[in-house]
């Protein structure tokens, strides 16, 4: 059987249930390539009480997991949710296709955690990912559904890809914005959610840029839509 499980926000965000699975499991595996995670991987070994292999896409998308399950208990764990990322639907995928039994055991999310800047969550719109720029590629897709969600006063989370900086990801929305027209005011910026030192920055991009030196990952934009007065007292209480 296979096992999907949720680590949530940080290294004791597991749940009960999810650990009591981790301890039956004869392998025990950790993706390790949608997001800087915002502790060291030894502590979490420490919580769980195992040692686990780190796997990387190309191993998560191959038939490694499929194979072992179908022989015995195999668990993957996963930062935060563990279907917030869309690529691991094809995981359940693939285990129907291989009539292999599989588990979801859910944790706290990065879009359960945004809820404390007071921004309303069914207010959101589309969710977008901002990749890391490379020379002569820069896809700026993830302003459009920014765009989109603007035209309908909707909220806009941007998540920001792995190993991408926060210096370069102002760059990247700056330029971006400007290639599109878009009129980018102000910004909030959310870094080590979940965890005793998560932080919440909200203002223009040049105060923000003021305090890139305390923004460290995982971290993302939301670039909010209209807002309701309750929202924006609350929100202000992060402004710089």
């Amino acid at each position: 059987m296979l096992y999907l499980i949720g680590l949530g926000l940080n290294e004791k965000g597991i749940s009960l249930e999810g650990l009591e699975i981790v301890k039956k499991c004869k392998r025990i595996y950790l993706e390790n390539y949608t997001v800087d995670f915002p502790y060291k991987i030894e502590n979490l070994e420490k919580v769980i009480g195992k040692k686990f292999v780190k796997m990387d896409r190309k191993d998560v998308e191959s038939e490694r997991l499929i194979k072992e399950s179908k022989k015995e208990d195999v668990c993957l764990l996963i930062y935060g949710c563990p279907l917030f990322a869309t690529t691991h639907i094809s995981i359940i995928m693939d285990c129907l296709k291989n009539k292999v039994k599989y588990c979801v055991l859910y944790s706290a999310s990065v879009f359960d955690a945004i809820a404390e800047s007071g921004l309303q969550l069914y207010k959101f719109g589309k969710i977008s990912s901002m990749p890391k720029w490379q020379k002569n590629y820069e896809p700026d897709s993830f302003l459009e559904f920014v765009e989109q969600n603007n035209s309908i006063k909707a909220h806009s989370l941007i998540l920001v890809d792995i190993g991408l900086e926060c210096e370069g990801a102002f760059e990247q929305l700056e330029k971006a914005s400007q290639k599109r027209g878009f009129d980018l005011n102000e910004v909030l910026v959310c870094c080590n959610l979940g965890t005793k030192h998560n932080k919440f920055y909200y203002g223009g991009i040049k105060n923000l840029k003021k305090k890139i030196k305390n923004i460290i990952s995982p971290y993302c934009f939301i670039i909010p839509g209209e807002m309701h007065f309750l929202e924006k007292e609350s929100i202000e209480r992060f402004r710089v």
